[in-house]
């Protein structure tokens, strides 16, 4: 079998499991009833609801713009159509971080900064992004643990642990990206000792090298100013913490279902959210909506309830912002998606 056969197959599997898991969602709750709730939900309830996801969209945006600001002045608009692109692609992948590899290439795009600048910013975003994630659901777990059935804390526990690993090898990974130089000075010795080609690609390599101070510099450089993480901290609790928390909290109580803690509810929201880093289907869809059921019936939620809400809330976080940024994906400039 050959890599693009293989690859094939896999793909189409990961589609099929979130075809498989969206399908028996459809079967645990009564369509009708579902959009007669829904159709119930008060005027100003509705607008609230997307007024707060508008505001969460804006932070998560600010997220971007908290990380590129150092490096390059660029307007807000920027950042979030950085954002939506980044959202876009993150669906098309099995992975939220696999989606997140094609942002240097669309900072680059979008801001005209160098690859290797752009590449410590995407960096250093996504290691920040899944450390604060980590200990947010950390803390929503540890509240779940009496309430949860032994397999399925597993699992959370799982994803959530993830989120530490991928933020931590991402952190120490960009502080000491120079631990290749001496394998990429090893390889460029080699190199040149190639008839015809060698001296080109010699230098090709050496590029690689120059490439790896300048990002490890713009990495630490980054990393190390608290402004940059206070803001990302900012752009990141509106985002996942305020606006989630929010529109679910305003959709139970226009269902009559109350919720106890409601200040727990987003950290409820995040560690059911978690297995969207699993790469199991493209963007999480199927298998987050299935997982989020799940916790949240355990938590005494009726299925016909949240079910409902789980997918409204996914459509305005996270699905409507990915198909806006269809558009201004397709204006990128490709010419520009090369390394230096």
């Amino acid at each position: 079998m050959t890599s693009r056969a293989r690859d094939l197959g896999i793909t189409v599997a990961q589609y099929g499991i979130a075809v498989g898991a969206l399908s028996w969602l459809l079967t645990q709750f009564d369509i009708g009833s579902a959009i007669d709730l829904l159709a119930g939900v008060e005027s100003e309830t509705a607008l609230a609801i997307v007024a707060v996801s508008a505001l969460g969209i804006c932070g998560r945006a600010y997220t971007w713009h908290a990380v590129i600001s150092p490096l390059s002045p660029v307007r807000f608009r920027t950042a979030a159509g950085t954002t939506l692109i980044v959202n876009f692609v993150n669906q098309l992948l099995p992975s939220r971080l696999s989606g997140r590899l094609a942002a240097p290439f669309v900072l680059q795009s979008q801001t005209g900064m160098g690859y290797s600048d752009a590449a410590a910013a995407s960096a250093l975003h996504t290691a920040v992004f899944a450390l604060y994630y980590g200990v947010a659901a950390t803390a929503g777990l540890v509240l779940a643990i009496p309430l949860l059935r032994p397999e399925l804390l597993v699992v959370l526990a799982l994803a959530t642990s993830l989120y530490f690993v991928a933020g931590l090898a991402i952190l120490f990974g960009g502080l000491k990206l120079t631990y290749l130089d001496r394998l990429i000075g090893w390889l460029s010795g080699v190199a040149v000792r190639v008839p015809h080609v060698g001296e080109r690609l010699a230098a090709r390599l050496d590029g690689l090298l120059e490439f790896t101070d300048s990002s490890t510099t713009t990495f630490r450089t980054l990393a190390s100013e608290p402004a940059v993480w206070l803001r990302y901290a900012i752009g990141w609790a509106v985002d996942l913490v305020l606006a989630p928390g929010v529109r679910v909290g305003l959709l139970l109580g226009s269902f009559g279902v109350g919720f106890e803690p409601l200040v727990a509810l987003p950290l409820y929201l995040l560690v059911a959210y978690t297995v969207t880093l699993l790469p199991l289907t493209p963007g999480g869809i199927g298998i987050t909506e299935a997982t989020a059921t799940a916790v949240f019936v355990a938590l005494g939620i009726p299925a016909a309830v949240i079910i409902p809400i789980i997918f409204v809330d996914r459509f305005l976080s996270i699905y409507l912002p990915s198909l806006a940024g269809w558009y201004p994906s397709v204006r990128l400039d490709v010419t520009s998606l090369t390394t230096e």
